[in-house]
């Protein structure tokens, strides 16, 4: 009778939700089709929330989505143009668009969030730094490069931190009192020795974001070996590009054959080689609640030559929180490759307070080498071109 009630249960269908509820649940959809970032959490406290109010009117509704779904300060327009699509059966403005304004894609498809979209100005960019989006694909040349070296190297390099997590040791530990008494009541009284734990440690993160613009063109094959290899050694490794879009390519480079991977990585990305929205794409990153979480404590690499088109407001903006987010920023440029090379640009000036590194990223070797000396300590970014900055006047 007991199995044949799990099996019962097993074929009854999940419960489904009160057909009431579809509105509300659309309402959601809407907002991450547009670029919201929505936890589930969030959705079931607006529908608690409506619940508990009981609302007499749209009104209250609305206040409730706010209160519970934390729209951005900046795209409240946005949010109630969503509402007042989905509520009030008007016309979708496609989050207030203007027709000067464009979109940049968040691409994940090693995600279960669907793909979201964030509205930008349109500004007035450089030659190297052009915002016009232009699409296509990357056939990667099948070379075999020698990266063993950096994969045997790079576990032991990176800095490790200490988890929740207890191993047993011999010496150099604390006291497991929980296993001292138990082999006390064992041994009626008599312990030998106590037995010693001690926190597991493992390496950090290593988050690498590439910049796959027009301007990074002869870089982007050699960066993107080297990050297969960093994802083979190193468990948990994330690599997203940015150029007109931002994509999220781990799931493609965990595959052991390089060139399979790089395919893949190749079929994945949809703007190779086109222009650069460096400060929205990382802008578009921090609004996704999951990439957060991969950045907080983790070692930062950014990729990028750092030509940003127009103003560099949410350049600046987007590396100060993810300083604050990371356990060590960089910036590999390969402009640095230059002696004559000083930060002096508008961009470059003003994120070199927040960096910890700007280095040398003219080459998948160069890149190779400042990642294995991560673990060791060196002075900030600000501190390191001051210095040169002076000796290159004396």
């Amino acid at each position: 009778m007991r199995q044949a009630a799990s099996a019962k249960r097993r074929t009854q269908p999940p419960p489904r939700l009160p057909r009431e509820c579809t509105p509300f649940l659309d309402f959601v959809q809407a907002l991450r089709r547009h670029g919201f970032a929505v936890a589930p959490d969030q959705t079931v406290s607006f529908l608690a929330a409506v619940t508990l109010l009981g609302p007499k009117s749209m009104e209250h509704i609305r206040r409730a989505a706010i209160a519970t779904l934390a729209p951005p300060v900046d795209r409240q327009g946005t949010f109630d143009a969503l509402f007042r699509a989905v509520f009030f059966g008007e016309e979708r403005v496609a989050a207030v668009q203007r027709e000067e304004e464009e979109e940049i894609v968040v691409k994940d498809q090693g995600g279960a969030e669907a793909v979201g979209e964030i509205l930008l100005q349109r500004e007035k960019g450089g030659a190297h730094a052009s915002a016009t989006e232009r699409l296509s694909t990357r056939a990667f040349d099948n070379r075999e490069r020698s990266l063993r070296a950096f994969q045997r190297q790079l576990p032991d390099a990176l800095p490790r931190r200490r988890t929740f997590r207890h191993l047993r040791t011999r010496s150099k530990g604390m006291i497991d009192l929980r296993r001292s008494f138990r082999d006390i009541v064992h041994a009626d009284g008599d312990l030998a020795s106590p037995r010693l734990r001690r926190r597991k440690e493992i390496a950090r993160r290593l988050l690498l974001i590439i910049d796959i613009s027009g301007s990074m063109r002869e870089h982007t094959d050699g960066l993107l070996e080297l990050a297969h290899a960093a994802v083979q050694a190193v468990p948990g490794t994330e690599v997203f590009t940015i150029g007109t879009r931002l994509s999220r390519i781990t799931t493609a480079l965990r595959s052991r054959d390089r060139a399979q991977a790089l395919e893949r990585a190749a079929a994945s990305v949809d703007d190779w080689d086109g222009g650069t929205r460096i400060g929205p794409a990382l802008k578009a990153f921090l609004a996704v609640p999951r990439f957060v979480a991969l950045a907080r404590g983790s070692l930062i690499v950014l990729a990028s030559d750092g030509l940003e088109r127009g103003g560099h407001g949410d350049f600046v903006d987007s590396i100060r929180r993810l300083s604050a987010l990371a356990y060590r920023l960089s910036l590999a440029t390969p402009l640095a490759g230059d002696p004559r090379f000083r930060p002096e640009t508008a961009a470059l000036a003003s994120i070199l307070p927040w960096l910890d590194d700007l280095v040398d990223g003219s080459t998948g070797e160069a890149l190779a080498r400042f990642i294995l000396s991560l673990g060791r300590p060196a002075p900030r970014a600000a501190v390191v071109w001051k210095e040169e900055a002076h000796a290159a006047r004396h």
